[in-house]
C-alpha cells in the first residue's frame, strides 16, 4: 500500500493580508501531477485543510476541485479536520463521500472506527481522528480524570480496539511534545496541548499535522509531514514536500519524501536601500517572490514600502536593522516581554504581591485555567 501524507493546507489562508489562494492552487495541481506519476494508493490528509472554522467561498471550492483531480485518479482520500477547521463543516456529507472512496472524520463521538483498505498483504486499518481537546472527549468517559490533551488522547486509545496483527495507520491533529514550531502556527498557552510520542505506539505509522515543519518524532513512522507551501519567513529555509510511506507486510515499510516547489518563494533581501533597488545586486532572484526586505540605512526611507513594492511587487514586510533599531532590540531582548507567556506574568505579579513564587500546584492549577480560557470553556 502506497500512500502520500499531506497535512495543513490552509486553504484560504492570508499572509501579511496577501492571499495564499493562486499559490494554493498551484501546489494543489503540483501534488495533483506528482499522484499521476507515483500512483498512490490513497492520500491522507491530516488536518488544518482550511485556514479558518467559516472558510471562504473560493477555499471551499477550492478543497473540492483538488479532491474531484484526486478522486479522477482513482485514489482514495482520507482526511480529518484541524484545530483551524470546524469539524462539523469538514464532514458534510462524509457518508455519502464514502462512495467515491473519500473518507472524512466524524466529529468525535466516543468511539473511533477503522477505515478498512486491502492490498496483497490483507487487511490496512485507517484510523482518522480529528483535532480533539479535552472538553470534546470528557462527556463520553464521564468520572475519568481528563485534565489535559494527554489524558484525552489517551482515553481515546484506551477505548479503540486496535488490532495488532493488523496494520494500523492513524491520522491525527496533535501537537507532539518536542516538535520544532515555526511562526504561522497556531500553538495554545504554555504548551498545555502538548501530547506524549508514547500514546502512538499501538500504531504502525501515524500521519501527524498542526506543525508546519516536516520531521519525525521519536521515530520514522511517526511524522509530520508540514505545509505544501512556507505560511511564514521563519519557514524560509524549510523543503516543503510530500512524505512518500509505502507499507508492506506489517513491521515492513519504506519513507521517503517528494519536494515540492512553490511558484513563488519566499525570501529575505538584506541592504540598504540603494542595494536593494539596484537589480544588478540580485541577478537570477525572482523579484515576485514574497519579500521580507531589511534595510540598513540609518534614516528611514520616505515612502519606502510604496516605492519597493514598483520592484518587488509583494513585498510582505520592512524592517529597518541600524544602531536605532538594535537600541531597541537590545531593551526589548532585555525585558524579555516578546518571549513571556502568560503563566511568566501571573508568576512575577503574584511574586510581587505575596513575596514569593508561586508553588508548582498553584503553576499547574493557573496552566489548567490558561488553557480553559483558549478552549473558551472557562
Amino acid at each position: 500500500m502506497k500512500f502520500f501524507h499531506l497535512s495543513d493546507l490552509h486553504l484560504g489562508k492570508r499572509v501579511n493580508e496577501f492571499s495564499m489562494l493562486e499559490d494554493q492552487r498551484y501546489i494543489l495541481m503540483e501534488i495533483v501531477r506528482l499522484a499521476k506519476e507515483e500512483k498512490p494508493d490513497a492520500v491522507l490528509i491530516a488536518g488544518d485543510v482550511y485556514d479558518k472554522a467559516i472558510p471562504s467561498v473560493e477555499a471551499v471550492q477550492l478543497l473540492d476541485r483538488f479532491l474531484v483531480w484526486l478522486n479522477d485518479l482513482g485514489v482514495a482520500i482520507l482526511m480529518i479536520a484541524g484545530n483551524h477547521d470546524s469539524v462539523e463543516r469538514v464532514a458534510f456529507a462524509s457518508d455519502l463521500l464514502t462512495k467515491s472512496n473519500v473518507y472524512i472524520s466524524h466529529v468525535y463521538d466516543g468511539k473511533m472506527t477503522p477505515v478498512i483498505l486491502n492490498d496483497k498483504f490483507g487487511r490496512l486499518n485507517v484510523w482518522l481522528l480529528p483535532h480533539i481537546k479535552p472538553s470534546s472527549v470528557r462527556r463520553y468517559f464521564i468520572g475519568k480524570d481528563i485534565a489535559s490533551y494527554s489524558d484525552a488522547l489517551a482515553a481515546v486509545f484506551e477505548n479503540t480496539e486496535v488490532d495488532a496483527t493488523s496494520r494500523n495507520v492513524l491520522v491525527a491533529h496533535q501537537f507532539v511534545t518536542g516538535a520544532i514550531t515555526s511562526e504561522s502556527e497556531e500553538l495554545y498557552i504554555g504548551g498545555s496541548e502538548n501530547v506524549d510520542t508514547s500514546l502512538f505506539d499501538a500504531f504502525d505509522y501515524v500521519a501527524l499535522g498542526h506543525i508546519h515543519r516536516p520531521q519525525n518524532m521519536g521515530r520514522e513512522t511517526l511524522r509530520y509531514s508540514g505545509t505544501p507551501l512556507k505560511y511564514s519567513f521563519s519557514e524560509m529555509n524549510h523543503q516543503k514536500s510530500i512524505t512518500v510511506v509505502e507499507m508492506g507486510k506489517k513491521g515492513s515499510m519504506v519513507i521517503s519524501e517528494i519536494p515540492l516547489t512553490p511558484t513563488r518563494e519566499v525570501r529575505e533581501v538584506r541592504g540598504s536601500y540603494s542595494e536593494v533597488t539596484n537589480l544588478k545586486n540580485y541577478i537570477g532572484t525572482n523579484t515576485d517572490d514574497y519579500v521580507h526586505i531589511i534595510l540598513t540605512d540609518e534614516e528611514d526611507e520616505p515612502d519606502a514600502v510604496m516605492k519597493l513594492r514598483s520592484i518587488y511587487p509583494n513585498l510582505m514586510k520592512l524592517d529597518y536593522d541600524n544602531k536605532r533599531t538594535q537600541t531597541s532590540s537590545f531593551v526589548e531582548r532585555a525585558t524579555g516581554l516578546d518571549k513571556k507567556m502568560p503563566l511568566d506574568f501571573l508568576g512575577e505579579l503574584y511574586a510581587i504581591q505575596n513575596g514569593r513564587p508561586m508553588s508548582e500546584c498553584q503553576k499547574e492549577y493557573a496552566r489548567t485555567v490558561f488553557a480553559e480560557i483558549q478552549e473558551g470553556n472557562a
